[in-house]
């Protein structure tokens, strides 16, 4: 049975964008990079922005674009945010003039509500967005502020005697009495979008800057409603050199353990300790003192990473353990040990309760379940099976100069320290080789391979020697 549909049904969910400005090259940072593709934490400070707005649901993001422009859209893609997309601004001129590229470019035809905010405020929480949405309401324009000590170089937000927002005037404008004011705009706003558009198409870059500014469509706006919300400091601090970029990093890394501590990880000194915002990690992992951990690693329960240790790109098992270690584009199975000093190089696979033991280098490796390679050997383009060992000092001999070349260890089998295995070459299921040997043949299962020269002892050869050098000491004492 139909009805009468209610006000609130009748009419279409308000839509929300959000504009983010990352266009400018950040001069400040004297670097040929675009400023906000610089790395703080694991995510560069666009990425740490466009994860903000994620928990906003918002219906389109627009990234504005302009120096490195490929490289800077390519990484907001890389976010994978719904209704995302790119525009650019050929020329910067200002920050008016890049969300009028937004709304010239049509990106926000289907919005009722745009939010704008700078792509260098890493330390911004979706928590301070989603209040100033909620407060935003049917007003014209609303800001995010803060209150800071030191508010030079700020733009200054200017009430009117009842408190109701007046305008913005920046810094280099503003007289003494402005000056005084600690109540700075964030440069986050919320704006009605049919207003928001009417007062960029009037904005003037005559200025001393020749740019259009986006603090001067506040003042036209109050009359049609203007509201701000005052936000914590640090949130919406902008980063605008590498020291300030040093201490954002500083403030995210706390986030960031204090979030897995929270979660059930052992940090025993968070000092030192380094965990990138994509890392994954289950409870009952323990983090020993100066450990780093960055991009896409995951740690398994009961895992023990440390100390001294540095994991890219890496899985580990539960109850494994790395020490003193760095690991790069490599898995580590359950209850598998490594290090201390070694080396795990990119697509090297340890199956579950393996060694890599001290001083190994590996690469492009498997390690069978079970199977161990204590110390002092490099391991490369080799599949070792299970419950092998392969002894000290051995080496896979696996490049000619042109190619790289395979080496097969099968189960079982017990390669002599200080073997060379020049591959390609296959040691068989339970087939030894001879300390000391160089294996350029394959071993079949079960047998013993020996490549070394019959020894031969020289009797009297130490006296000998000495003898000769007794009387070379005596020649030169007559020559002198």
């Amino acid at each position: 049975m139909s009805g009468a549909a209610s006000p609130s049904e009748g009419r279409a969910r308000a839509r929300t964008a959000a504009v983010v400005l990352a266009a400018g090259q950040g001069t400040r940072f004297r670097s040929e990079r675009a400023k906000v593709l610089h790395q703080v934490a694991g995510r560069s400070m666009l990425r740490w922005v466009l994860e903000a707005l994620r928990p906003l649901d918002l219906d389109r993001v627009v990234v504005v674009v302009g120096h490195q422009g490929p490289e800077v859209a390519a990484e907001a893609e890389a976010a994978a945010l719904p209704g995302l997309v790119t525009v650019e601004q050929p020329v910067q001129r200002g920050t008016g003039h890049a969300v009028r590229c937004a709304v010239e470019a049509g990106a926000l035809d289907d919005a009722d509500t745009v939010l704008v905010l700078p792509g260098d405020v890493p330390l911004l929480r979706a928590e301070a967005l989603e209040a100033l949405l909620a407060a935003h309401g049917d007003r014209a324009v609303t800001l995010a502020t803060a209150r800071v000590d030191d508010p030079a170089g700020y733009g200054r937000v200017i009430r009117t005697a009842d408190g109701a927002v007046a305008r913005i005037v920046e810094h280099r404008d503003a007289s003494e009495a402005e000056r005084a004011v600690d109540e700075i705009n964030a440069s986050i706003y919320a704006f009605a979008r049919a207003a928001l558009a009417r007062e960029l198409a009037r904005l003037s870059a005559d200025n001393d800057q020749g740019e259009e500014y986006l603090t001067d469509v506040v003042e036209p706006l109050t009359a049609q409603g203007a509201g701000a919300v005052v936000t914590a400091a640090d949130l919406v601090a902008g980063v605008n050199d590498r020291a300030q970029l040093a201490a954002a990093g500083a403030v995210l890394r706390q986030r960031i353990l204090d979030g897995h501590m929270r979660a059930g990880v052992t940090v025993i000194d968070p000092a030192t300790t380094y965990v990138g915002a994509e890392v994954e990690l289950d409870a009952d992992v323990t983090l020993l003192p100066g450990t780093h951990l960055e991009g896409a690693t995951a740690v398994a329960a009961g895992a023990v990473i440390g100390p001294d240790t540095r994991l890219v790109d890496t899985q580990v098992g539960p109850a494994a353990a790395v020490t003193y270690s760095v690991v790069v584009q490599a898995a580590i199975g359950a209850g598998a040990s490594v290090g201390p000093f070694t080396y795990l190089r990119p697509k090297t696979r340890l199956e579950a309760r393996s060694k890599a033991g001290a001083f190994v280098e590996m690469k492009a490796s498997t390690v069978g379940e079970g199977s161990k390679v204590p110390h002092l050997s490099y391991v490369g383009d080799t599949t070792i099976g299970k419950d092998a060992n392969i002894g000290a000092a051995t080496v896979t001999v696996n490049y000619d100069g042109f190619e790289k070349h395979a080496t097969v260890i099968g189960d079982g089998a017990r390669v002599g320290s200080d073997t060379m295995l020049v591959a390609p070459v296959t040691v068989g299921r339970n087939a030894y080789t001879a300390a000391g040997s160089v294996i350029t043949q394959d071993v079949p299962d079960g047998a013993l391979g020996v490549e070394r020269s019959e020894q031969r002892n020289v009797e009297g050869y130490a006296e000998r020697k000495a003898a000769r050098y007794r009387q070379r000491g005596q020649g030169e004492a007559r020559g002198s």
